[in-house]
């Protein structure tokens, strides 16, 4: 069947290029579902609220102090207020006020109809039930204004988003209980390789342990995916053909690891060219050379490679943004940050290089990164230990120590 994309399959394909190609044929899912709030961390928005309310709905003190009428007082000279009353947040004080008198009122509290100014209460000095205030005491302050964070009818949120703790803060505080998210995207991943096997299972000689698919269940990790572990499928294509198959037709996405090279394994290419329609690419990447890239019926696939470390990147660099445009997510980008590197670093022309590093930041907030060990694409160890990619440009042929280099970390934490 006829391929979906057209590189020369010859060259080596940039990551860029890559990208493009997964971009421009990926179009983003249409189902909804709506969903309470307490559910929505990390959903991606469908459609843009507005608010309901006002917020804050009413005017309301931005400090403990006192609220009075600065009409009742001489500007530029102390004043006298009488103490009728407190004003608590979620218990307004209701009753009338005369000339010349003033309520105790909190932060968050409704300032009484009759007050226009609010007064720290570090400004005043208390005398029974009177307060005295300053003579350079100033009128009009201290007070939020109804809608002052957000007017009735204002957009609080623009779709699509994925949707923080912080945004769940504002959508409450407008009183939004219910909002229409995505639907989750639906993936099935599996392992493919007589050598694999599974936890529990003794080894024999020339086996390993499976350790790709826990890789992948911990990096499709996402409020936004609903994930099946499809297990260990063997180097037999009459299975690999039915699991495929079977897979596309209950998921949108499948995601598959080794047998990504088509020199490795040509029976994994001849399957997957047989049900559907899928490339495989030669990538100027490294670790991840080979990947396969398509669609089964109306399901998406990636054939990754075999190796854990390669597996890493390909899924960072082509597979997670794939999944967030498949979802509706808006697109993202990596944080890149340009560091002093204390390892000397070995590349040779030709490929983008993501090596392993260790990202520090000192007292005085200097960042800096060196090698966390070996480049193998088959060391876990290293990967495990490290927090960041240093990101080597495919015409680079080397750093030496005390250069500056781009890294992408992990997390936002070091």
């Amino acid at each position: 069947m006829t391929n979906i994309c057209y590189p020369n399959k010859h060259d080596l394909l940039s990551v860029e290029q890559a990208l493009l190609e997964i971009r421009q044929a990926i179009k983003a899912i249409t189902g909804q579902e709506l969903i309470a709030l307490p559910q929505a961390l990390g959903r991606i928005l469908a459609d843009c609220i507005s608010s309901p309310i006002d917020v804050p709905p009413l005017r309301t003190a931005a400090m403990d102090g006192y609220a009075f009428a600065a009409g009742d007082l001489a500007d530029g000279r102390q004043a006298e207020l009488q103490v009728i009353g407190i004003a608590w947040a979620g218990k307004p004080f209701l009753a009338q006020q005369a000339q010349g008198q003033c309520v105790r009122i909190f932060t968050g509290a409704v300032v009484p109809e009759f007050a226009d100014s609010v007064i720290a209460q570090e400004q005043i000095e208390i005398n029974g039930d009177t307060v005295s205030l300053p003579a350079d005491w100033q009128p009009y302050k201290n007070i939020r204004a109804a809608g002052s964070d957000v007017k009735q009818h204002e957009e609080l949120i623009t779709a699509p988003k994925k949707l923080s703790a912080r945004d769940l803060s504002l959508l409450a505080a407008a009183g939004v209980e219910q909002i229409s998210v995505k639907r989750k995207l639906k993936i099935g991943f599996f392992s493919t390789g007589d050598e694999l096997v599974a936890l529990g299972e003794p080894l024999a000689i020339g086996q390993i342990y499976d350790s790709n698919r826990y890789l992948l269940a911990g990096l499709l990790s996402d409020p936004n995916h609903t994930v099946s572990d499809l297990g260990i499928v063997a180097d037999d294509q009459l299975k690999l053909e039915q699991t495929f198959k079977n897979a596309a037709q209950q998921h949108d996405v499948i995601i598959s690891t080794g047998g990504a090279s088509v020199g490795d394994a040509d029976f994994v290419k001849q399957t997957l060219e047989k049900c559907g329609q899928v490339n495989f690419w030669k990538l100027a990447i490294k670790p991840g050379k080979p990947l396969a890239f398509g669609k089964i019926g109306d399901c998406w696939f990636f054939g990754l490679p075999g190796n854990p470390v390669a597996v890493l990147v390909t899924y960072e660099k082509f597979v997670k943004p794939a999944l967030e445009q498949l979802a509706g997510a808006p697109p993202t980008q990596a944080l890149r940050l340009r560091v002093r590197c204390d390892s000397r670093l070995k590349k040779s022309p030709g490929r983008q290089e993501y090596q392993r590093g260790i990202l520090c930041q000192s007292a005085d907030g200097e960042l800096a990164v060196r090698l966390a060990g070996q480049q193998d694409s088959h060391q876990l160890k290293v990967a495990s230990q490290s927090n960041c990619f240093i990101v080597l440009d495919a015409d680079n042929t080397g750093i030496d120590a005390g250069e500056m280099v781009t890294v992408e970390p992990f997390a936002a934490v070091l």
